[in-house]
């Protein structure tokens, strides 16, 4: 059995990016760019107006002078290039180019125009309101840099580049085995002796709230021949295999023979933890193999923990672990055991609650955790005001 670091460093080790593909920019996030992304243009690619208002030009004598003669009007989207002369100025709407000569973009709300003349009600300053080409980004400037993750904001700035298309990891694939003879789908009725099966909902919903919707679901009774099949009918799809249930050491446990069977490469197998501790991780040539605990609340604590860190690097993630400081704590904990404990909790105001129900077959506390405090297996107490060590859930 290893400690929880230890398992964690075998994750990091052993998983690796997966190759990179090119794909259409809107169909990007989530991903991580495998290249630096270069800015095409000047971005704005013209001086540009910051308002409605005026562009004046030149000063008459070289000094300012509060009276303008209007000659045009510039709107966004014109595609004629405008020059003014001294004493020049033209109406101007927010995004449209600026004329050559422009002294300044005059706000509308400070001035009036009379008699085919603008005037200008507040002192000027050069290069006032005027986006100047290139302020963003110049053209060849790094736009976004390789290992960069794709957010709403990064796919709307790469578009205004006029950029299509980009280069990223490619999202792995999924594969998730439900195991148990006793579970029955919802919405039928539980005969004595039967649960209703939770963990593929659950291990679903986790990863498409990560990005992650590349999945593919078998559920099968406990059976050998059963699960080594399934094993090694998801390894021949997928990138990476989630197995539930089944890997401890009852009579009807199979998991673990059928991944020798199939001739994964055992990693690790038991944590010196709480929930958790049968957690299996595995690789084969093509595939890497995590084995959950059957109980909810232990399942998705190493999903949380392991597998989608796991996900993350073969994704191009640089820190794919979950973010984690140090938070006072509101409450005592004393924990039973030597083991780590993982524990359900809640983060406000500062302050992190360790919420009741810490079961590993408890889901209902889980549903309203934003976090895990995580206790070291050599710790025995925690008091309040202390400062714990809290992993945020995603």
């Amino acid at each position: 059995m290893i400690n929880v670091a230890e398992a964690k460093s075998l994750v990091a080790q052993n998983c690796t990016p997966l190759h990179g593909i090119t794909i259409p920019l809107t169909e990007g996030l989530g991903c991580i760019l495998k290249e630096d992304v270069l800015s095409p243009i000047n971005m704005p690619p013209f001086n540009q107006s910051a308002m409605d208002g005026y562009a004046i030009g030149p000063f008459r004598d070289g000094t300012s002078h509060d009276n303008f003669k209007l000659v045009g009007e510039v709107k966004a989207g014109d595609t004629n290039i405008v020059s003014l002369k001294t004493g020049e100025a033209v109406r101007i709407f927010t995004g449209g180019m600026v004329p050559i000569n422009t002294m300044a973009v005059i706000m509308q709300e400070n001035t009036s125009t009379q008699e085919g003349e603008v005037l200008i009600e507040q002192e000027i300053k050069v290069d006032s309101n005027i986006r100047p080409e290139g302020e963003q980004i110049k053209l060849g400037e790094v736009a976004l840099s390789k290992n960069t993750r794709l957010t709403p904001a990064g796919i709307g700035f790469l578009a205004g580049l006029g950029i299509s298309e980009v280069s990223v990891f490619q999202q792995p694939k999924v594969g998730i085995l439900i195991t148990g003879s006793e579970l029955v789908e919802p919405g039928n009725k539980l005969a004595p002796g039967q649960i209703f099966e939770s963990n593929s909902v659950t291990l679903v919903a986790a990863l498409n709230e990560s990005g992650y919707k590349h999945v593919k679901i078998l559920k099968i009774e406990d059976d050998f021949d059963k699960t080594k099949d399934a094993i090694q009918s998801l390894a021949d799809e997928v990138d990476l295999v989630m197995i539930s249930g089944g890997i401890s050491v009852g009579d009807y446990d199979f998991v673990g023979e059928a991944l020798d069977n199939i001739g994964v490469n055992s990693i690790f197998y038991k944590i010196k933890q709480k929930p958790g501790k049968p957690l299996y991780f595995g690789q084969s040539k093509n595939c890497s193999f995590f084995a959950l605990p059957g109980n909810p609340a232990a399942a998705l604590s190493c999903f949380y923990q392991y597998v989608l860190p796991a996900i993350r690097i073969m994704s191009g993630f640089e820190v794919p672990f979950l973010h984690h400081r140090m938070i006072p704590l509101v409450s005592r904990y004393k924990k039973k055991g030597n083991r780590a404990q993982f524990l359900k909790a809640k983060v406000t105001n500062y302050s992190v609650e360790i919420l009741d129900g810490q079961s590993s077959a408890m889901l209902h506390s889980f549903a309203h955790a934003n976090a895990q405090v995580f206790i070291p297996e050599e710790v025995n107490e925690v008091i309040p005001g202390e400062l714990v060590e809290v992993h945020f859930l995603p």
